[in-house]
């Protein structure tokens, strides 16, 4: 498989995976997502919670492919650093108020469930046939 036919189904598996996780706790255990913001309430769908993991796995596409093309020494080692932090700095909001447990928990998951499939996803090496 191409690099870029494997980075490509790791991109549509890291926003498949939340989707996944968001249909089992909202649909069938009849857990919403809720944000709560003072008054306001936000109420997270599956298509939010897909444009998000795409816009992620869009944006640690891009910083791998730039350094990969401009010669930055073990670029996917750098990359998997920038993915580790990044992930790390995603569960800062979780701490804040305005989530229930079950959304928190959810969330997490969320992100841990993109990180997954992401990381080795796209730094993964092409198999050569001989």
């Amino acid at each position: 498989m191409s690099a870029r036919a494997r980075r490509s189904a790791a991109t549509a598996a890291a926003v498949l995976a939340p989707v996944a996780i968001w249909a089992a706790t909202d649909p069938l255990l009849g857990h919403p997502l809720r944000i709560t913001d003072g008054e306001e309430t936000l109420d997270l769908g599956a298509a939010p919670v897909a444009v998000v993991a795409l816009l992620a796995s869009l944006a640690g596409w891009a910083l791998l492919a730039a350094l990969e093309r401009f010669g930055v020494r073990r670029a996917r080692a750098v990359w998997t650093g920038v993915a580790v932090a990044v992930l790390a700095v995603s569960f800062l909001p979780l701490a804040g108020d305005g989530l229930d447990s079950g959304t928190r928990t959810t969330l997490a998951l969320m992100h841990l469930a993109v990180a997954a499939v992401l990381i080795p996803g796209l730094v993964g090496r092409s198999r050569v046939h001989s």
